[in-house]
């Protein structure tokens, strides 16, 4: 009679193990521009199926007794992923937004967890005797003790703050994506959002399971809660990994990434104004009009008016009291309100108003052009009097 060594929840777990360890292999076969942030992704990849396969030989229905019996060895090696995948993923995360990232020295503080849970499973479990170690996996003594349960929680609570972390670094790149680029609507964050909030979302159930788990230390709770929990987060990482290979698949490659540095941020001893630089600047965006260019960025206006985009930051951000993305857009809304009052456009749509003056967003034109004149571009071309747009001046 055959043997069953896997129940359905098992195969999930082998399941997300070789599909972590098929596409990690394919990601870094497939990564022709030598990406930075690929490789991070399928070391990612590649710890998620450890810690896949770390639970399975833990608590495999009938797999952890066939381990114990034939590769004790095993036992624990796996746990080491776990203090190494948030890392990972805000490594993945960064590498990608940042064109410029390039790890440092002080980087290597990173690694800090991982030896220190070395240093524990050495003094708790690896520097046993083979008997004592047997003895201790047979009993799961070692992984319902106050101090292993309370090192998981603690790990737990280091994955949760890398995705916190990861969050924080997009919010990060829209604020410097805006000082460079007049279109971010192009830029779709929104899969990887997606992404480190499901994982934020599994870690933190990882959280409440060790909180559950210390707390049963002082008082005997039902095991079907804790079965409930990690189950639970077994099928969510197992969506979560189909997800992230085929957005990293598709993204990856093309993501707009930003300077993690600031252009346009001088020493404030530097940071001095100058009017008639401002006033130079304005004159040719209202001779000139390169704002009409959709994807006009930073570096591109810069070139175009023979100045360093450092300088052209700095005035921008001094003078006019906005970001590269708001200056732009304003002098768009600008060209739109002369063409909503002028005759010869008064047969053109909406739609072929905005994309003409360079936007490429119904909803981020409204929302410029409500902010700057204080109606819709419907209302302002209906107005039967419509007042004249303030000019675009330096600030004092």
């Amino acid at each position: 009679m055959s043997e069953v060594l896997f129940n359905f929840h098992d195969i999930i777990l082998w399941m997300t193990a070789m599909q972590c360890l098929f596409f990690a292999v394919l990601l870094l076969a497939t990564n022709s521009h030598k990406q930075t942030s690929t490789r991070f992704l399928a070391a990612f990849l590649f710890a998620h199926a450890f810690i896949s396969l770390h639970e399975l030989i833990l608590w495999g229905a009938e797999f952890k007794f066939k381990v114990r019996d034939f590769w004790p060895q095993l036992y624990f090696l796996g746990g080491f992923a776990y203090y190494l995948d948030g890392a990972l993923l805000f490594f993945c995360v960064k590498s990608l937004v940042f064109r410029d990232f390039a790890l440092r020295q002080r980087d290597l503080l990173h690694l800090l967890p991982v030896v220190l849970f070395f240093i524990y499973m050495v003094v708790v479990f690896f520097r046993l005797p083979l008997a004592e170690r047997l003895a201790v996996i047979h009993s799961e003594d070692l992984v319902y003790s106050w101090h292993y349960v309370l090192v998981e929680f603690l790990c737990k609570c280091l994955r949760v703050a890398y995705c916190l972390w990861s969050l924080r670094l997009m919010l990060q790149y829209i604020r410097l994506l805006k000082s460079t680029h007049s279109n971010v609507e192009k830029v779709d964050l929104t899969w990887m959002q997606v992404l480190v909030s499901g994982f934020l979302v599994v870690m933190s159930m990882e959280v409440v399971l060790s909180v559950a788990k210390l707390a049963s230390l002082r008082q005997h709770y039902d095991l079907r809660v804790f079965e409930v929990i990690g189950l639970t987060g077994y099928y969510t990482l197992f969506m979560l990994i189909n997800l992230l290979v085929f957005t990293g698949i598709r993204y990856f490659a093309y993501f707009e990434g930003v300077h993690q540095r600031e252009k346009g941020r001088k020493p404030a001893t530097e940071q001095i104004l100058n009017p008639e630089l401002a006033s130079e600047i304005d004159a040719a965006m209202e001779r000139d009009k390169p704002y009409l260019q959709p994807d006009i960025t930073l570096d591109i206006l810069a070139e175009r008016l023979s100045m360093p985009a450092r300088d052209l930051s700095m005035v921008i951000n001094r003078h006019f009291g906005v970001n590269f993305y708001e200056f732009i857009n304003r002098y768009r809304v600008g060209e739109a309100c002369r063409l909503l009052r002028s005759e010869a456009a008064r047969d053109r749509t909406i739609t072929d108003i905005y994309l003409s003056v360079g936007f490429n967003s119904k909803s981020v034109f409204n929302t410029f052009f409500k902010k700057t004149v204080g109606m819709t571009p419907s209302q302002y071309r209906q107005a039967e009097e419509v007042e004249a747009l303030p000019t675009i001046v330096p600030a004092d």
